[in-house]
C-alpha cells in the first residue's frame, strides 16, 4: 500500500480549522503542519490535532507534500505560488485569485511543476449536485439562490470574505456549477446590487443569457437573516429543485399531460470532506481534479466581468 499523504493547511481561521480537522481523520493521509500569522492560532490548531505549527512558510513546505490554502483572498497568489514554487500541491479556497492574471499565473506554474492545483468550490462535491449530473439534457432556464447571514467581525480584520465582492465571495458558487451544467458562452449579462455593510456589494442580482438560448437567475446576500443554498433547474420535460444546505431535492416530470412529483434519494454528506479526500485521492494518484484551475479561472472571470458591468452602470 502507498504511504499516506502528508497535508498541512495555510490559515487556520474559522474555515481552515475544519480542514484541518478533516485532514487529521481522512484514510490515506496525515496531517503534517499547520501555519498561520497568528502564531498562537497556529498552536492552538496543533495542539488539538498533535502535529507541528510551522514557524514560517518555508518551514511548512519542507514537512508536507500538500497543502490547502485558506488565507484571504488577496493573499491566495502569493501563498499558493510560494508552495507550487516548493514542489507542492495545492489546495486553494474559492475565489482561486483576486484577478483573472493572478489566476492565469497560478495555473502557468502548477502546469509548469506538473502539480495540481485544485479550487474549494466545494459545493461541486455536495451529493445534491449528482442529480443534476444525471438529469442530462439542456437545462432551459436555472434560478439560484444563496443568502446567508453577514459574517462576525475578526479582531484587527474585516469579517471573512468581505475583503469582496458578494459575487466574488457567495456567487461564484453558483457560476462555477452553471458553467459546469451549461456547456455554452455567456452571450448577455445583467447585473444589480448594492453594499450595505461592507465597502463592496453585500447584495446582488445577475441575469445570463447563454448562447444556447439558457438562461439564469442568480442572487447572493451575505446580509439575510437566514441562510439558503437552492437551485431550481428547468429542462424540457423535468423540473429539478434542489437544497444543497439541507440536501435534499425534488424532481417533476411532465407524465401524459400532467406534473409528478418524486422526491430524490440522496446519500447525506460533508461536502468539505467529500472534497478534501478527492484532493488527497487525486495527489497520491496524480489525477485529475475535480475543479481545477482552469475551471476556477474561468468562474472568476465570469464574476469579475458581472462585478465590471454591475460597477459601470447602465450604459
Amino acid at each position: 500500500m502507498s504511504s499516506p499523504v502528508r497535508v498541512g493547511v495555510v490559515g487556520v481561521g474559522s474555515l481552515g480549522e475544519h480542514h484541518a480537522r478533516i485532514y487529521a481523520s481522512l484514510p490515506g493521509a496525515v496531517l503534517a503542519a499547520v501555519y498561520d500569522i497568528d502564531r498562537a492560532r497556529a498552536a492552538a490548531i496543533a495542539r488539538r490535532h498533535g502535529v507541528h505549527p510551522a514557524e514560517s512558510l518555508e518551514d511548512f513546505a519542507g514537512r508536507v507534500e500538500a497543502a490547502s490554502v485558506v488565507v484571504p483572498t488577496d493573499r491566495h497568489r502569493e501563498v499558493a505560488m510560494a508552495l507550487l514554487e516548493r514542489g507542492l500541491h495545492v489546495l486553494v479556497e474559492k475565489p482561486i485569485a483576486a484577478t483573472t492574471a493572478e489566476a492565469q499565473e497560478m495555473v502557468a506554474l502548477a502546469d509548469a511543476r506538473g502539480r495540481i492545483l485544485q479550487v474549494g468550490h466545494v459545493e461541486r462535491f455536495n451529493p445534491v449536485l449528482s442529480v443534476l449530473e444525471r438529469a442530462g439534457g439542456r437545462p432551459r432556464f436555472v434560478e439560484a439562490h444563496r443568502l446567508a447571514p453577514y459574517p462576525p467581525g475578526r479582531p484587527g480584520a474585516p469579517p471573512r470574505g468581505t475583503e469582496v465582492s458578494v459575487i466574488l465571495d457567495l456567487m461564484i458558487h453558483d457560476l462555477e456549477i452553471l458553467l459546469h451544467l451549461v456547456r455554452a458562452p455567456v452571450a448577455e449579462i445583467r447585473a444589480v446590487g448594492v453594499p450595505v455593510l461592507s465597502p463592496t456589494e453585500d447584495i446582488a442580482n445577475v441575469r445570463l443569457s447563454f448562447a444556447d438560448g439558457t438562461i439564469a437567475n442568480v442572487t447572493a446576500s451575505r446580509i439575510s437573516p437566514e441562510r439558503m443554498r437552492k437551485i431550481r433547474v428547468f429542462y424540457e420535460q423535468a423540473y429539478v429543485s434542489l437544497d444543497y444546505l439541507n440536501q435534499s431535492g425534488e424532481i417533476y416530470r411532465l407524465d401524459h399531460g400532467r406534473i409528478v412529483r418524486e422526491a430524490v434519494p440522496i446519500e447525506r454528506g460533508e461536502p468539505l470532506r467529500n472534497e478534501l479526500a478527492s484532493f488527497v485521492d487525486c495527489v497520491a494518484r496524480h489525477a485529475e481534479p475535480v475543479v481545477d484551475g482552469r475551471q476556477a479561472a474561468r468562474a472568476l472571470q465570469l464574476a469579475i466581468e458581472i462585478h465590471r458591468r454591475l460597477t459601470a452602470g447602465p450604459s
